[in-house]
């Protein structure tokens, strides 16, 4: 980037170009017909909460009336970027405490009872903060349910590629819907992936099933964004368009979260081994069921409190520990934290 003498003056408003290109085609696979056919509108944004917000936007104008349903629970932001447009949203179940698990059957049941038409947000991969993801198969119901219901789905894409370690195979249930002939918004961020917290790196991608709706679409995203942000940054988007378009580099970034979405998944491993042996009678499956960088124990307020207080394990109140940050020299510690905070209270 040194050496190509980039400057950094004003990107257009829908974006980099070279960018736009590059996160449609790891959304959606290379030779997509939506590509081809141009029935993407594609418009750069802040991170995944950039994309969320003008997409949000672009739902309060458009699609006025309309419910948006997030899951219970849910990234906590997504109560405060549908919020601030004024758009009513409401819960659809999604984890069942007594398995530690997907409440599958709730989840549906959910969204056969929402009006038709309602906006369904869906974790495309590693659900935050759970780590609980719909099987293929759950993901087609899911799929048939809101072509039925023509409900429009909304897919939070922040972790392609950070969950199995494999992009292709973490963006299967956007592509899935695409395929299914649905038309979708979908956030991306490469926060997480590319390691760009900082540099606010991500996109809105509208996928459409006409090519001209797909340009009157990017037409009305860009005067939203006009009034967010009106440009969004240079230097992020050009790290992620050449990490992408090089041959090299983009192999070395697979290989990087192959390894490091392998890492995760063997502390997993570990850390159930050592909580099975110290309490036998629990049922430990969830911690390798989940996926991602986050684990959703199902320990209560208190217990989190004495893992915080007693213990120094720093995790969210309602039970989520980030096993991104837990090394194999930890694992056992950790598991005694647990076992004596769900034990003892």
């Amino acid at each position: 980037m040194l050496a190509a003498g980039y400057n950094k003056e004003y990107l257009p408003i829908e974006g980099l170009d070279a960018f736009r290109q590059a996160t449609v085609q790891l959304l959606l696979g290379k030779d997509h017909p939506a590509i081809k056919e141009s029935r993407v509108a594609v418009l750069q944004a802040l991170s995944g909460t950039g994309g969320l917000r003008v997409g949000a936007a672009f739902l309060a104008r458009w699609m006025q009336g309309r419910t948006v349903y997030i899951s219970n629970p849910t990234w906590g932001n997504h109560r405060n970027i549908f919020g601030d447009e004024g758009i009513k949203w409401e819960y659809y179940r999604y984890f069942n405490p007594e398995t530690v698990g997907l409440n599958f059957e709730g989840l549906v049941e959910d969204l056969k009872a929402a009006p038709d038409g309602s906006i369904v947000v869906l974790h495309g991969c590693a659900h935050n903060p759970t780590g609980i993801d719909p099987t293929p198969e759950q993901w087609q119901q899911l799929a048939d349910l809101c072509k039925q219901k023509g409900h429009f789905p909304f897919f939070d894409v922040a972790y392609q590629g950070f969950a199995t370690g494999d992009l292709d195979k973490d963006a299967f249930a956007p592509r899935l819907f695409v395929d299914q002939g649905l038309e979708i918004m979908v956030a991306q961020s490469y926060s997480k992936n590319l390691g760009l917290y900082g540099e606010r790196v991500g996109a809105l991608n509208v996928v459409l099933n006409d090519a001209q709706a797909a340009k009157a679409t990017l037409s009305q995203l860009k005067r939203l964004a006009r009034a967010l942000w009106s440009n969004p940054p240079t230097h992020g988007a050009r790290i992620a368009a050449e990490v992408v378009g090089d041959a090299t580099m983009f192999k070395l970034w697979k290989q990087e979260m192959a390894g490091m979405a392998g890492r995760i998944a063997r502390v997993r491993e570990e850390l159930r081994a050592a909580l099975e042996k110290r309490y036998p009678d629990k049922d430990w499956s969830f911690i390798t069921s989940q996926i991602g960088m986050f684990s959703y124990t199902g320990m209560t307020p208190q217990q989190v409190d004495s893992m915080t207080n007693k213990h120094a394990v720093f995790m969210t109140r309602d039970g989520r520990i980030s096993l991104a940050g837990l090394s194999s020299s930890k694992v056992e510690y950790l598991a005694d934290a647990i076992v004596d905070s769900i034990k003892n209270h």
